[in-house]
């Protein structure tokens, strides 16, 4: 369960309406006209169809029991989502013992140390691209259908891209297995879609109660009609000058891919040029608590005041208690307070006292809080977030969903390419 708090009330001196009915009624009418003008897939990925998905995980149960290693060929939204939630979730019982890696970076290191010690013969290849023209996964690609020979061995390769792409075209013409989504279902958007399921699904997770989470979470925004994802968004929008720094501090290591999924969400989704072309978005800051209390909370307490802090955290992180043990160090005595309490106990006490901290410099603040670890909170969190980000692109007038400054650099580097040659 995902449970919200903030203190934005406490700044809205100069925007008293902004949280009254009338307002929140016709933003909330803006995002349903959104939600059903079909410009983006993702908002219907908790209620999709997952036929093909299940058939592909029954028809080749042998095949995938069989394997030891997972290679995921994808970049961005391909492979973040994916990533974020195997850390999250890794520590379950039924996580299978697959190895898995993620292909996703042109670096001749990280291509030689990840693959150095992959058997073809054990190992199942994930090309994950919605067009098939992402220079980099079709790099990889092309690498890994060599160095394998992937072509005789086809059983051993799958694709996930746009229906009709010229990937697609690609895998039907060479009888390669592929599994298609549809093209307005962006990337960084895409990881309840087959994208992300599907891999989850070969490593074990369920993936329905993954989508329950998410369904939850759009339930409760389009049929209950609760309203803190749009407060929050409105505050941030409305305060977009003030406080142009959103930092998601995130406490526990098992967030730090999901901090990275994040800040490509809100990056790539909200810094565009809005319909009066005017340079607009809020810049993503991601850390880990507590090892960042150490380090950047120093800027957040004393520094410039233009950010905003939302707080992530986990109730209970394991079944398992693991206890600082009732041991008095000569020298060391005023650390005994924390003598026979659970690191976990610890963990958010730190939390907590980070964010009263932050409440008494009178810093705009949030919290989110999982009562546990589990596929179905996974799945209301990642819905939650896309949410949001929609609502803040909706607020700015922006186009959420394309990215023209990253086609732009794509564009240049084919002409530098083209020069070479």
């Amino acid at each position: 369960m995902l449970k919200t708090s903030n203190t934005y009330e406490n700044f809205l001196q100069n925007n008293p309406h902004l949280f009254q009915k009338d307002h929140l009624n016709h933003f909330f009418q803006q995002v349903l006209i959104e939600k059903n003008s079909n410009v983006t897939g993702y908002y219907h990925l908790p209620f999709a169809d997952n036929t093909t998905i299940f058939e592909y995980l029954k028809n080749n149960e042998s095949f995938l029991d069989s394997i030891k290693t997972l290679v995921i060929i994808g970049i961005g939204g391909s492979s973040l989502g994916t990533k974020a939630i195997d850390t999250l979730l890794s520590h379950q019982p039924h996580r299978k013992k697959i190895k898995l890696y993620f292909l996703e970076h042109t670096d001749p290191i990280t291509i030689q140390k990840h693959l150095r010690h992959i058997h073809w013969q054990k190992t199942l290849f994930i090309a994950i691209s919605k067009s098939g023209l992402t220079i980099e996964t079709t790099s990889l690609l092309k690498f890994v259908l060599k160095k394998y020979a992937l072509l005789k061995h086809k059983n051993h390769l799958l694709v996930i891209t746009d229906i009709n792409s010229p990937l697609h075209q690609w895998c039907c013409k060479e009888n390669i297995q592929s599994i298609t989504i549809q093209p307005n279902i962006g990337g960084r958007f895409s990881v309840l879609s087959a994208i992300g399921i599907l891999p989850l699904g070969i490593l074990g997770y369920d993936i329905k109660k993954l989508l329950k989470g998410a369904e939850k979470i759009s339930q409760q925004f389009f049929v209950e009609r609760k309203e803190e994802i749009l407060k929050k968004a409105l505050f941030l929008i409305n305060n977009e000058k003030n406080f142009p720094i959103n930092v998601l501090f995130s406490y526990s290591n098992v967030f730090k891919h999901f901090n990275l999924w994040y800040m490509q969400l809100w990056g790539e989704s909200l810094g565009k040029l809005d319909i009066h072309q005017q340079r607009r978005g809020l810049t993503p800051i991601a850390l880990i608590g507590s090892i960042d209390q150490h380090s950047f909370l120093q800027l957040i307490m004393q520094g410039t005041r233009n950010k905003t802090i939302t707080f992530l955290n986990v109730e209970n992180l394991t079944e398992e208690s693991l206890y600082i043990p009732n041991i008095s160090l000569e020298g060391l005595e005023s650390t005994d307070f924390a003598n026979k309490s659970s690191f976990n106990q610890l963990l958010n006490l730190q939390c907590v006292a980070t964010k009263q901290s932050i409440m008494k410099e009178n810093i705009p603040m949030d919290s989110i809080t999982l009562e546990r670890l589990c596929e179905e909170s996974v799945g209301e969190l990642i819905f939650y977030y896309e949410l949001l980000t929609s609502c803040a692109g909706i607020l700015l007038q922006v186009d959420t969903y394309n990215q023209p400054g990253v086609e732009f650099g794509k564009k240049v580097l084919r002409e530098k390419f083209t020069h070479l040659k």
